[in-house]
């Protein structure tokens, strides 16, 4: 047990209790018992005693008081209390006589000695209370704390059994709370970083096929939007509670998704499906048949028939794939009440990893350039595959390329082009362009810009529509003569040919007679100009169209049926209403690929195959013919 001191809390001390050695006497500030500090630390100097030391850093911890100690406390507690009373008589005093002097400062020195001899009488009355109603010196001390801090008693003290290293259950409880807390934003952290960890590692390297320009209703863009409505339902949508869904009727095309069709999550789309890892050695990582839904950021009138179509992510931030220049997509078009699929070439260049181009010419009998070009404005969104075609060029594959186009089939070169002076490549660029007049060229100014800033990049431009040379522009259709004149050395460099497929077959022989080897001459197969459905009622009708005896069963469907004459898997299942998705037609797209389950076929076109596609036994239905009994899973 201990004392108090001046003005101070009860203090305690090891054995004896007192002040520096032992007992309750000792003060404030310079104390260490029950009698001390200021004025009593001073008489107690006087009498002879040693001035104590400060106790009270120690109080709280002293153990409680042995019984023998009691009677010498007792004494010693009230001498502290005689003591103040004297002390307090003294300040009242001279309190009284400064009073009527006006003596301001020594009126402070009679309070000042006041309460200090109310802090000596407090300390002795506390020390008596504590031994007389058996309280721990610790508690004493507590009691002294909260009257000199004007702390209310209305919250008593938590006793030790109930209180958790030093908290009440109150504090406990919100310190578990906030530890919960943490852990568990640690966890999300570390969860979001493998997530992407994840995604990254589902990047795809390149796409399989070839790919085109445009459409091939005219034969001046290919087969691209030849493709008829897809005999399959389309992918299922990202849902959405503020999207509405197209309702198509027979006679208004279905209006296009609104922006709030956008897909919600912040990485990927809805109907994003992961993509497989393939090593191309290409420029650039390539995701392979991705599903994703794309907002339409830009349109661009490139000329009175010809639009430009700039597509961003829906949720923000980079496009959810990447594409070798040259490579095209393939949309899903809500134009009827089936939706159909059509593949347009990307004309922008994979450097621009925020958005990609399409560039579509709007034929009066193609379905789908008529929705694009009629129907659809900016913040609508389009389902998209992601890239495919191996019409490619990246730079690795020669230290030089002659890109020849005709008509909207200029869109993969431009991707091309736009690619390498991105990257600023060293090697000869020589851009041949085939069109009408100079309201056809389409990306004129582009290319004039282009060839001005890139020395290697040289532009050669054939018009059959105007009477004389023009502007640097030559009048007449493209010939040897031209193709000699613009592009020294022809015959030892890569040629890449896109346009319409009489337009390059005409130039495949004129390059032929100029020495290129075959090889050297890449072209993108723009396939046959006659619609699907049209071929496949003309082969029925055609007296070649009877059966060859071999048999294909569709083992999903249950159907079977006898191929007919120079038929295809996939106008054998067309005959017989045997759902197989489709696109191009013409083996590049990769649309069409089924398993074969038994039997041989042969493919003409493998373009849309991947090597693991082939080693799991996947074909093209649109390439693959049979001569014996085959089985499809489809």
């Amino acid at each position: 047990m201990g004392g108090m001191g001046k003005g101070g809390p009860p203090e305690g001390a090891g054995p004896g209790m007192m002040g520096g050695g032992g007992g309750m006497m000792g003060g404030g500030k310079d104390g260490g018992g029950m009698m001390g500090g200021g004025g009593m630390g001073g008489m107690m100097e006087k009498m002879g005693a040693p001035k104590p030391k400060d106790l009270y850093p120690s109080l709280m911890e002293l153990p409680d008081l042995p019984m023998e100690r009691r009677g010498e406390l007792e004494q010693e507690a009230h001498q502290r209390m005689i003591a103040g009373t004297r002390v307090l008589s003294e300040g009242f005093d001279e309190l009284a006589g400064s009073a009527g002097s006006d003596d301001f400062a020594a009126m402070q020195a009679a309070t000042d000695k006041i309460r200090e001899g109310l802090g000596d009488f407090e300390s002795g009355l506390a020390a008596h209370r504590a031994l007389r109603e058996g309280k721990a010196p610790r508690n004493v001390a507590l009691q002294w704390f909260k009257n000199e801090m004007n702390l209310s008693d209305a919250a008593p003290i938590a006793s030790s059994n109930a209180m958790l290293w030093g908290m009440t259950p109150f504090h406990s409880i919100i310190m578990a709370i906030l530890i919960l807390f943490a852990a568990a934003m640690i966890w999300m952290y570390f969860f979001k970083m493998r997530r992407a960890a994840s995604l990254l590692e589902k990047l795809a390297v390149a796409g399989g096929g070839g790919g085109s320009g445009g459409e091939g209703e005219s034969g001046s863009q290919g087969v691209r939007e030849k493709a008829t409505v897809s005999n399959s339902p389309s992918p299922p949508l990202p849902d959405s509670s503020s999207k509405t869904s197209p309702s198509p009727n027979s006679s208004t095309p279905a209006s296009p998704p609104s922006a709030s069709a956008c897909c919600d999550t912040d990485d990927d789309c809805k109907t994003e499906t992961a993509a497989l890892e393939i090593d191309t050695g290409g420029l650039l990582p390539v995701a392979k048949k991705k599903l994703c839904r794309l907002r339409v950021a830009k349109i661009i009138q490139e000329t009175d028939d010809v639009k430009t179509f700039r597509l961003v992510a829906c949720h923000g931030g980079g496009i959810p794939f990447s594409y070798l220049p040259g490579q095209f997509l393939t949309f899903t078009l809500p134009v009827a009440e089936k939706p159909i699929k059509r593949s347009y070439t990307i004309s922008s260049s994979p450097t621009q990893g925020y958005y990609c181009e399409v560039t579509v010419k709007r034929e009066d009998k193609g379905a789908g350039s008529r929705y694009l070009h009629d129907q659809v404005k900016v913040g609508d969104t389009l389902e998209v595959r992601a890239p495919s075609g191996r019409f490619t060029f990246t730079g690795q594959e020669s230290s030089d390329i002659v890109l020849i186009s005709g008509g909207v089939g200029i869109t993969p070169m431009m991707s091309i082009a736009r690619a390498l002076t991105d990257m600023a490549w060293p090697g000869e660029i020589h851009f041949v362009v085939a069109c009408r007049d100079p309201e056809h060229f389409i990306f004129e100014s582009e290319l004039q810009r282009l060839q001005s800033e890139f020395e290697n990049l040289q532009v050669h431009v054939a018009m059959s529509r105007i009477d004389d040379d023009t502007n640097g522009y030559r009048s007449g259709r493209l010939g040897k003569e031209m193709l000699t004149e613009w592009v020294p050395d022809i015959a030892k460099k890569r040629v890449h040919i896109c346009g319409a497929p009489a337009m390059m077959e005409a130039t495949k022989e004129m390059l032929a007679e100029l020495g290129v080897p075959a090889e050297n001459i890449h072209t993108e197969n723009f396939g046959s100009t006659q619609k699907p459905k049209a071929k496949v009622a003309k082969k029925q009708e055609a007296e070649e169209s009877a059966s060859t005896g071999a048999r294909v069963k569709f083992a999903t469907s249950e159907k079977a049926t006898e191929f007919q004459a120079d038929e295809t898997v996939l106008e054998a299942a067309e005959r017989i209403d045997v759902d197989i998705d489709y696109s191009c037609r013409v083996g590049t797209c990769g649309m069409c690929v089924v398993k074969l389950l038994s039997g041989d076929v042969a493919m003409e076109i493998e373009d849309g195959l991947e090597p693991e596609d082939k080693e799991n036994g996947m074909i093209l239905a649109c390439q693959a013919k049979a001569e014996q009994n085959v089985e499809i899973e489809a």
